[in-house]
């Protein structure tokens, strides 16, 4: 039995460069009340004109087409119609293509082998609360997130780490925080064994890049 998914139409546009998938895919979309899918393209630059010409609800896309890829032709649909929001079908779970694709504008993520009820929950949920990533991606994501400066270190070795990266002598350092100067040798040593660092300037760019200082 069809559902209602929204209320209204929503108009589709699908991006596969493999026809049997395109073809799968309509099908799935097929038994959801509300909606239409209006265009298929099998490559990026395909994707961008039927875009510019049809201006959809929602697109749906591969991320690995000949051509323009994926991760690009979203990219230039959110620079030029940042309302339409953009749902990622793609085979990778690669942490890096996920933060790849969401940095280009993508809205959703949903794996080519996800349930196939899976797929309306995530047409639903991008068009009404703006996202969607899967719990498989999700996880892969969290599995690989790097550790954060405060799971590294001591809160101590924290406070020192951002006085150093703030250019701050030892002597400097050890008066603002009531300690000797040896002992600040001493913390700054066990930051860098545990960071894997030799230098200052190592240990100046791990804070920038933590966001413990501003460059």
């Amino acid at each position: 039995m069809k559902r209602d998914l929204l209320g209204r139409t929503v108009r589709i546009v699908l991006a596969d460069d493999h026809q049997l998938v395109r073809t799968g895919v309509k099908a799935l979309l097929g038994l959801i009340e509300g909606v239409d899918v209006i265009a298929e393209a099998k490559d990026g630059a395909e994707l961008l004109a039927l875009v510019d010409g049809l201006h959809p609800d929602l697109v749906i896309t591969d991320l690995s087409m000949p051509g323009l890829d994926g991760a690009d032709a979203i990219a230039a649909i959110h620079g030029q119609h940042p309302a339409i929001p953009i749902l990622v079908l793609s085979m990778h779970d690669d942490p890096e293509i996920v933060k790849r694709a969401a940095a280009s504008g993508a809205s959703g993520y949903i794996m080519k082998g996800a349930p196939s009820f899976e797929l309306e929950q995530a047409v639903r949920s991008v068009m009404s609360n703006g996202t969607y990533y899967s719990p498989a991606v999700t996880q892969r994501m969290l599995q690989s997130a790097p550790p954060t400066a405060a799971e590294e270190l001591t809160r101590r070795q924290l406070e020192i780490l951002k006085l150093i990266a703030q250019g701050r002598a030892a002597k400097e350092i050890a008066y603002e925080l009531g300690l000797s100067s040896k002992t600040v040798d001493v913390h700054r040593a066990r930051i860098m064994e545990r960071l894997n660092l030799k230098d200052v300037a190592s240990l100046t760019l791990y804070a920038v890049r933590k966001g413990l200082v501003k460059p």
